[in-house]
């Protein structure tokens, strides 16, 4: 069985009035054998595809290395727009060493609503992905019923709009199609990726996601 561990700790610019929280970055990550195009923080795996994705949306002219010039740029884009990451999975174990997030057992969570009540700017979860079975939204739900807490539906149209109230805030949230391969056929089979498509048969998921994530960005 292998010790899936979350490598980085929550990072929380002063400020910050968003929040990226995703589940785990790939086991790699973990054991520190990372390969060339990897860089070494949150999403930074040449996989991935959250950080291309901001890199075209503001132009950010990013390095897909494993350099400390390449993680200082992460840093200080998200600090600049004070935007912090907290993904929700602490730890989990594994019977295959993957990043599937269904082969996830025995999960420990982190206590996302209480680094909220510790960062009272924040105002807006953007999750990586949505509320199929062990994605960040899922968690964060079973998360709250610890708090007797709950999402409430602001728009259930992709991405989906939630909302919930912590004390005398109201925190949204909202689930982007995840930043993964693995979600590129979901994007296809959507109603308004086809008919983008066939406006411009150039189109493709990468486009879709920019189009989606900057307006929560």
């Amino acid at each position: 069985m292998f010790l899936h561990t979350h490598p980085y700790e929550p990072f929380f610019p002063e400020g910050a009035t968003k929040l990226i929280v995703g589940t785990l970055p790939p086991p790699r990550f973990t054991t520190r054998e990372l390969n060339d195009k990897d860089v070494d923080f949150c999403y930074g795996s040449s996989n991935g595809l959250l950080w291309p994705v901001l890199d075209r949306i503001f132009g950010l002219h990013l390095k897909f290395e494993t350099t400390q010039e390449a993680a200082n740029q992460r840093r200080d884009f998200l600090t600049s727009r004070g935007i912090g990451v907290c993904d929700i999975v602490q730890s989990c174990e594994r019977d295959k060493i993957d990043a599937s997030d269904l082969g996830m057992q025995n999960i420990k969570l982190r206590d996302l609503v209480g680094y909220l009540k510790h960062y009272p700017k924040i105002d807006t979860l953007i999750f990586t992905g949505g509320n199929s079975k062990n994605g960040p939204e899922y968690f964060f739900r079973k998360h709250l019923k610890s708090y007797t807490l709950q999402l409430e539906v602001v728009s259930d149209k992709v991405p989906r709009i939630h909302r919930f109230t912590l004390g005398q805030r109201t925190i949204q949230t909202v689930s982007l199609t995840a930043p993964s391969g693995s979600a590129n056929r979901a994007i296809g089979s959507m109603q308004l990726y086809k008919d983008l498509k066939n406006e411009n048969p150039k189109f493709n998921t990468i486009d879709f996601r920019v189009m989606q994530y900057q307006e929560f960005f």
